[in-house]
């Protein structure tokens, strides 16, 4: 099982992200909701584009479920999983073992865990010996201090947790954990790059994990520069939604880049 992961994961390279909130693809800068910009209203077609063009896996994030789990969008997630026949993670503000349940059944090939890995690890080490440590996706957001401290921050970026981001994966290894989505939150959102030394970083340190990158892509020079950090997969969001480049450059670039 390990090695078609590992297998897949390098193959599809590029994970095309959308935000949504009442069913409308839209960004939040710096995870703010009372600064939002809309993009479209079609997340289904949005996502059938982005897999025309060659994409493998994609990501979603349900900012309703983030900010209030009972407006949770699971039918909707499930009508895009069906329609296009999709490979997708989905997270926002999972909190139970029931928000699992429910996006594993509509479809979801993995759920992304945010602060209750941080916060609840108990319960969240029993999910993934229940479901397998495959079927997850730590999201971990670090604010780096000045001495280069990795910590956690939770709670939508307005709490630091305390946990280092090497703490946090070394604990959940002993549950198998197999990826990672790492996001420097100075660069969420920016377009002025990624974190590379970062990612160079964690790969070289914890090679078994298949770390995602998140945020600041906005250029395929972004992506190019990502190339020898060893990171499995590149979350691609805004620099796709406002025509920086599109899904099929982006993979083309890191393929041939």
């Amino acid at each position: 099982m390990l090695g078609t992961g590992t297998q897949y994961a390098k193959k599809s390279i590029i994970i095309p992200a959308l935000d949504l909130i009442d069913g409308n693809v839209v960004r939040l800068h710096q995870g703010d909701y009372a600064r939002q910009t809309t993009y479209s209203d079609n997340p289904l077609e949005q996502f059938a584009n982005y897999l025309a063009q060659g994409a493998e896996q994609l990501h979603l994030v349900d900012l309703m479920g983030a900010k209030d789990p009972t407006k949770r969008q699971t039918a909707l997630i499930g009508k895009i999983i069906a329609e296009i026949n999709c490979q997708i993670q989905v997270g926002g503000g999972i909190r139970t073992e029931q928000d699992v349940a429910d996006l594993l059944a509509v479809g979801a090939n993995r759920v992304v865990i945010g602060s209750t890995a941080v916060k609840e690890r108990a319960m969240v080490k029993d999910w993934f010996e229940k479901y397998g440590a495959e079927k997850f996706v730590l999201a971990l957001d670090v604010n780096i201090d000045a001495s280069g401290q990795k910590i956690i921050a939770i709670s939508g970026w307005q709490e630091a947790s305390g946990v280092s981001l090497e703490e946090l994966i070394e604990d959940y290894q002993a549950v198998g954990l197999q990826h990672v989505l790492c996001t420097d939150i100075s660069r969420d959102g920016t377009l002025a790059g990624s974190n590379v030394d970062l990612y160079r970083e964690i790969c070289a340190k914890y090679p078994e994990i298949q770390f995602q990158s998140s945020g600041g892509i906005g250029s395929l020079d972004d992506i190019k520069a990502l190339k020898s950090t060893g990171v499995a997969g590149v979350i691609v969001g805004r620099a796709l939604l406002e025509g920086k480049f599109n899904v099929a450059e982006a993979i083309e670039c890191w393929q041939n880049g």
